[in-house]
């Protein structure tokens, strides 16, 4: 039982509820119970149920319920139990309670409730399909393939629902709607700039928006609760701080009709004009990376880069350049030694952050001159890797 000081659920949850939602992959209705709240971590503990069938509008319409026992790889045996973030999506309804089924913490976590999935799973593999099973509704796209189909006439695609894009520049959100005007989930992940953001409210089947290091937006930009009325999960990481605060006041009145609201790194015009072509602004918050790694890495990048374009701007020739450019790499992984030394925080994904990072100069180099200037870039990877201890 919550003590007074204790947050609880947006929509009210207790242990002993049971929910039940439409799962898209079963094509009918299922059901979970709820075994356990964390208020610390605002998580619910959620034991799916082997159950499937028409709405139901009471526990009694379940018939006898047990929990869903999972049969492959290294999950058999293991109940369908897993940890979600506690806001009960405005799809899923309370149908009753009863006595828990299951009296033992979840052990695993994760991100949106997916209720059906794992029964849908499981019912194949009963049928003998052992073949890997993959959503037919949804679809990951580069921003190149994005681009590219939205380059001619529109040709709308109506049969994905769940679209996640990756490395695009930039996006015309108009282009996008129509291209792929059922969506019923949009994951952008950037360095992105949009335009005609609020088209976005054209996707009315939308049901969860995620937009990580997207910019462009405006206030005038917000999706609109009574234009996107089946969304129940909205999460904005670096995104202009002007949409994410106004994006934050017209969704925080909704939660308590489920909808899961995360509002993080909102970025001021300060921010966006040093940081928008930045290759290390993932860097600023992640776990291991304190606020003074992050500033001293920052502050070589942009030593390195200053030094390399001076450098490729003299107008020199490719022989006279090339040695200058290794001794610049060289500077910069041994930079990067000292700094990993004190800390230890390069581990391969910030290793290929920081050659990316080099990669960076060289194509800013290239657009200002319109050269190939693929021989400088393996100069300064060449003096990087000569001293890198990372």
């Amino acid at each position: 039982m919550a003590t007074l000081n204790e947050p609880t659920p947006p929509r009210p949850i207790v242990p002993g509820d049971v929910v039940a939602a439409f799962s898209e992959h079963l094509g009918e209705w299922t059901a979970a119970q709820i075994t356990n709240l964390d208020p610390d971590h605002r998580l619910a503990g959620v034991l799916h149920l082997d159950w499937s069938g028409p709405e139901p509008m009471s526990v009694a319409e379940l018939g006898e319920v047990v929990p869903l026992s999972r049969t492959r790889g290294v999950f058999t045996g293991q109940l369908a139990h897993c940890h979600y973030e506690w806001v009960l999506p405005r799809s899923y309804k309370v149908i009753g309670t009863l006595p828990l089924l299951h009296d033992q913490s979840a052990k695993s976590y994760a991100f949106g409730w997916g209720m059906g999935l794992d029964l849908a799973i499981e019912r194949r593999r009963r049928q003998g399909d052992e073949s890997k099973w993959s959503d037919p509704w949804a679809k990951n796209v580069t921003g190149t393939e994005l681009n590219d189909s939205l380059a001619g006439p529109a040709d709308p695609d109506e049969e994905t629902r769940r679209l996640t894009v990756r490395a695009v520049g930039s996006l015309d959100c108009t282009r996008l709607v129509e291209q792929y005007p059922t969506l019923t989930g949009l994951t952008l992940i950037g360095p992105v700039t949009l335009s005609s953001a609020s088209s976005l409210n054209e996707l009315t089947s939308l049901k969860c928006l995620m937009l990580s290091d997207v910019f462009g937006m405006v206030e005038g930009d917000c999706l609109l609760p009574r234009r996107v009325p089946a969304l129940e999960s909205l999460e904005l990481v670096s995104v202009p701080a002007e949409y994410a605060t106004a994006m934050r006041r017209l969704w925080r009145s909704e939660e308590p009709q489920g909808v899961y609201l995360r509002v993080a790194k909102p970025r001021k015009p300060e921010w966006l004009a040093e940081n928008l072509n930045n290759p290390l602004r993932n860097w600023d918050g992640r776990e291991q990376i304190s606020a003074a790694i992050y500033k001293k890495s920052l502050a070589q990048y942009k030593e390195t880069r200053r030094a390399v374009l001076a450098v490729l701007a003299s107008g020199d020739s490719a022989d006279v350049l090339t040695p200058r450019l290794v001794e610049l790499g060289e500077q910069f992984g041994e930079a990067f030694n000292e700094l990993d030394e004190r800390a230890g925080f390069i581990e391969t994904v910030e290793r290929e952050e920081l050659y990316d990072a080099l990669d960076a100069i060289i194509t800013e180099a290239e657009a200002e001159s319109g050269a190939d200037l693929a021989w400088a870039g393996e100069g300064l990877t060449e003096g990087c890797e000569s001293v890198r201890d990372w």
